[in-house]
C-alpha cells in the first residue's frame, strides 16, 4: 500500500523518527526557560538589593530623617520606588533607589503585586530564618522549587 508514492512502512518510521526528536526537544525546551527564569531571579535579586544597599548609603550619609531605634534600612520594599525625602536638600526632594520593584519570576499567581511575591527578611531576624520585622534588610523567593545548580531558590 502507498499513499502519495511512500509505502505505509516508510510512513511509519517517518512518524516515529518525529516523534522521537520531539520528545527530546520538549526536555530541552523546559531547560531553556528555566535557565531564563532563573537568569531574570538573579537580575530581579542584584536590582532589589543594591536599592537596599543604595538606601542604606543614604541613611548613613545623613541624607534620610534619621530616628532612634531605626537601622537605616527602607521600611518596606515600596519605599525604595515611592522614594523618601531627602533632608539635605533644601527643596525636599525625594532619592528614589528603583524605577520599579521586579517580580519574583518564580511566583506562581501574576495577580499578586510584585512587593508581594517576594519572602523579606528584616535586620533582626537570623540567616538561617529569615523573617519579616521593622524593615527589609534582604528579599529571597518564596519558590520551594531547587536551581540547576542544586541550591533552593529561596537561598539564592
Amino acid at each position: 500500500m502507498t499513499v502519495r508514492g511512500f509505502t505505509l512502512i516508510e510512513l511509519v518510521v517517518t512518524v516515529a523518527i518525529v516523534g522521537i526528536l520531539a520528545a527530546g526537544a520538549l526536555p530541552l525546551a523546559e531547560l531553556t526557560a528555566q535557565r531564563s527564569r532563573e537568569s531574570d531571579l538573579r537580575v530581579a535579586l542584584r536590582q532589589i538589593r543594591a536599592g537596599i544597599d543604595a538606601y542604606k548609603t543614604a541613611y548613613d550619609a545623613k541624607r534620610i530623617e534619621q530616628k532612634v531605634g531605626l537601622t537605616g534600612y527602607p521600611p518596606y520594599l515600596d519605599s525604595l520606588v515611592d522614594g523618601v525625602p531627602d533632608v539635605t536638600d533644601p527643596a525636599g526632594s525625594k532619592i528614589y533607589f528603583l524605577r520599579r520593584v521586579p517580580r519574583d519570576p518564580f511566583h506562581p499567581d501574576p495577580r499578586v503585586p510584585a512587593e508581594e511575591t517576594w519572602g523579606k527578611r528584616s535586620y533582626a531576624s537570623p540567616p538561617d530564618e529569615p523573617s519579616e520585622g521593622k524593615d527589609v534588610f534582604d528579599v529571597y523567593s518564596l519558590s520551594p522549587r531547587v536551581g540547576l545548580n542544586g541550591v533552593p531558590y529561596r537561598e539564592w
